[in-house]
């Protein structure tokens, strides 16, 4: 069976974007995705999306075959594939994910655009993140071994854990001991942020499922809630969130309010894969 695909990029995070429709979510199974997702004998990607344009929806799988909650640059690319099929320029939609409805704006010239996402509230509550803590983490110590590490703990529908320590090259040994550490029972993706002048914060993310990534929009509305919760950003303000791949702006609205993220999506290219 021949599946036709599209491959979209967001800041250099990648996807296969799929219409379910021509396949269904059930028919899709982790060492599918591997293979798919596979640089060398696939198609490539971080991920690979399910977009149902009838009922507008984005389901998500990584590139080693598990299944993320959210995807905040999934999200801008599904966008712009669902303003791409509808031949709109200007589209104003709600998109269903496996964390609930956001709202999308797409803005799109040709193949490319720029998409205003309405993400999730976040949650600093650690039953919801989850996180095995007696209390909310923010700037909490955490022990790695001889090494003791600062961790803002944050929810954007998925787990992540933020660090504004000072780490340089050491981030690469304790990024996968923070993601797999006892505190966080489904693992975390880990943001290594640094406030840059004015309002901007390099920020550089180890994903889940994906390792080491261009770019996170989820973990770039994470670090953005980490900088408001620790006095290192106010609420309200637009954040520059510069990621290996690009920048995303983010404005953490306040307690209990959506996030907005403001980024690119780009198709790249089409075809028809054999599943």
């Amino acid at each position: 069976m021949r599946v036709p695909f599209d491959k979209y990029e967001g800041l250099g995070n990648d996807f296969i974007v799929v219409d379910r429709a021509a396949l269904p979510v059930e028919r899709l199974s982790p060492t599918k995705v591997r293979d798919l997702c596979d640089r060398h004998r696939g198609i490539g990607a971080d991920g690979f999306l399910i977009v149902d344009t009838e009922n507008p929806s984005m389901h998500v799988t990584n590139a080693d075959g598990s299944v993320p909650e959210m995807c905040g640059n999934g999200l801008r690319c599904a966008a712009l594939h669902l303003a791409r099929r509808a031949e709109q320029t200007s589209l104003e939609l709600q998109v269903d994910t496996d964390s609930g409805l956001h709202r999308c704006v797409v803005r799109r010239e040709g193949d490319q655009g720029s998409v205003l996402v309405s993400m999730r509230p976040a949650s600093l509550i650690p039953s919801q993140i989850p996180l095995v803590a007696d209390a909310p983490w923010v700037d909490a110590v955490l022990s790695l071994g001889g090494r003791q590490v600062h961790v803002t703990a944050v929810s954007m529908g998925n787990p992540h854990a933020v660090t504004f320590d000072a780490l340089g090259d050491e981030r690469y040994v304790l990024a996968s001991e923070i993601q797999q550490n006892e505190h966080f029972p489904e693992g975390a993706n880990v943001g290594f942020a640094q406030v840059r002048d004015g309002q901007a914060i390099e920020l550089h993310v180890f994903e889940r499922g994906a390792g080491w990534t261009q770019a996170c929009g989820t973990g770039a509305c994470a670090a953005a809630v980490a900088a408001v919760e620790t006095g290192r950003a106010r609420a309200g303000e637009a954040l520059d969130l510069v990621l290996p791949g690009g920048t995303l702006t983010i404005t953490v609205q306040g307690t209990g309010e959506p996030i907005l993220m403001q980024g690119p999506a780009r198709h790249v290219f089409s075809g028809e894969v054999a599943v």
